[in-house]
């Protein structure tokens, strides 16, 4: 389903809540808050049945399955799966909304499961590495990516099966691509054509870019550049380690733009956002201009358009709404949202 004005649906972990926003000429108005969702830091919404998977935390954490109302605003729960093992920090539909994958930084492994009339039934295969951050299939749900953190690598499966108990992962050859040493990758994107996949680092705050497969899905390293203003001497991060208190880099979030012309990304140290232009060839080229956000800025996201773009910031009780011009953001509205605000998604 789509509606002409898109809403968008924001994660505040702090309040353990999610805000609907419509966005209707350039201004967002807040709809709802959902509240019952503790910790909730990642999401996944299938907007053609109108569904939204959010992992959340506590006792036994797990993923609950809501129904989206697009009039009001309101997410119903309507069903649970319960993780033992750890929550979720990504989440992810493939094949057509039948499938969900998912990876646990705290629990260190990684989920595919499939999923019936809105319920994630039991994962049917499981995988495992240190810290993982996050996970993406291809367009054509044949391959997932799993980034680890801890690995400093990026693992590749195939999708095996078609639906239900038969659905699995299988390594690739090789199954995993490595990252540069200590750099943290964190979160990743393939763009539309699917030759290519780049990843953004937490700990020096570079996209890498891997050329990929369309027959086979492997990736091979390519090039990699600057995602964070190098005049603010930040250091480079050490795994836990307080970003804040040595003045450290800290990448968070990742996404295209410009009709896949840019690639912007998130620094939490200097709470910015800048912009790495994407050559036809898939090479890269260093952000060089950089627009001070919300505080820790963790998630954002872009219409699919590519005109506008929200901001949220894990230490701070608004999202940001900007015009996007090229590598220029200008900013057009603060709005209320919850605390420890953390993942935002355009639904449209």
């Amino acid at each position: 389903m789509t509606t002409a004005s898109p809403l968008v649906l924001v994660a505040n972990a702090g309040d353990g809540s999610i805000s609907t926003f419509r966005l209707t000429h350039g201004r967002l108005a807040r709809l709802a808050v959902t509240d019952g969702l503790p910790g909730t830091s990642t999401f996944v919404v299938d907007a053609e049945r109108d569904l939204v998977y959010a992992a959340v935390k506590g006792d036994v954490p797990g993923i609950l399955t809501l129904a989206l109302d697009r009039e009001s605003g309101r997410l119903t729960p309507r069903s649970r799966r319960d993780l033992p093992a750890g929550g979720m920090n990504y989440l992810a539909l493939t094949r057509g909304g039948t499938a969900l994958l998912g990876a646990s930084y705290g629990g260190g492994y990684g989920i595919l499961a499939p999923v019936v009339d809105g319920t994630v039934g039991e994962p049917t295969s499981t995988i495992s590495y240190p810290r993982l951050h996050s996970v993406l299939p291809s367009a054509d749900g044949r391959f997932a990516y799993f980034v680890s953190l801890g690995a400093d690598l990026v693992a590749q499966y195939a999708i095996d099966g078609t639906t239900g108990s038969d659905l699995a992962l299988t390594p690739l050859d090789p199954a995993t691509v490595a990252c540069p040493a200590g750099s943290g990758p964190r979160h990743l994107v393939l763009n539309d054509a699917q030759d290519a996949v780049y990843v953004l680092t937490e700990f020096s705050a570079e996209v890498l870019h891997f050329a990929r497969s369309t027959d086979d899905g492997t990736l091979t390293p390519q090039d990699k550049v600057t995602a964070h203003d190098t005049t603010k001497g930040l250091a480079h991060s050490v795994i836990d380690e307080d970003p804040l208190a040595h003045h450290y880099i800290w990448g968070a979030d990742i996404h295209f733009g410009d009709g896949g012309r840019r690639l912007w990304a998130s620094e939490r140290t200097e709470n910015t956002l800048g912009s790495v232009a994407v050559a036809a060839d898939g090479s890269l080229t260093p952000a060089d201009r950089f627009t001070v956000t919300e505080t820790q800025p963790r998630g954002f996201a872009l219409s699919r358009d590519g005109a506008y773009l929200v901001a949220a910031g894990e230490k701070s009780t608004t999202v940001s709404l900007y015009d996007v011009d090229a590598d220029r953001l200008e900013l057009r509205q603060q709005a209320e949202t919850g605390t420890g605000a953390n993942w935002v998604r355009f639904v449209e």
